[in-house]
């Protein structure tokens, strides 16, 4: 992966996880009783930020591509369970709407990684596959 574009990403998933981080600790703390589901995906996606956000530092491409599919798939199920059982979300999550509080950034950022991460483990398979055939 290109190096500006990887620390682009810890920067983003950094960003995301504080931003996330601080929302579900003021909701948990304050007024859980009120919509624990809710704020429970809020720390959860909290936790996941900052945890795709190491596993990029750290280079570790498995856990970073593991932890952006749960990203998207958690970012649409809860974007679509917002629209269609709205009960179930008294309050906003990070997620609700698809991240439209947050500017779309939850939905579009595991979009981006994947095709980055992905991107990289293809052209990594294609080079070791042209010097297998040279070798």
């Amino acid at each position: 992966m290109n190096p500006v574009a990887r620390i682009a990403l810890i920067v983003a998933y950094a960003v995301l996880g504080l931003a996330a981080t601080g929302r579900s600790v003021v909701q948990i703390t304050t007024k859980f009783s009120e919509a624990p589901l809710a704020y429970s995906v809020s720390a959860v996606s909290a936790v996941l930020y900052v945890m795709i956000a190491v596993a990029l530092w750290k280079r570790w491409r498995s856990l970073a591509v593991a932890g952006t599919v749960v990203e998207l798939a958690g970012v649409l199920i809860v974007g679509t369970l917002g629209y269609v059982e709205s009960s179930w979300w008294p309050d906003e999550t990070v997620w609700t709407g698809y991240g439209s509080a947050y500017g779309w950034v939850p939905l579009a950022l595991p979009i981006v990684a994947l095709t980055l991460l992905l991107r990289g483990r293809r052209a990594r398979a294609t080079a070791d596959d042209a010097v297998v055939t040279d070798g």
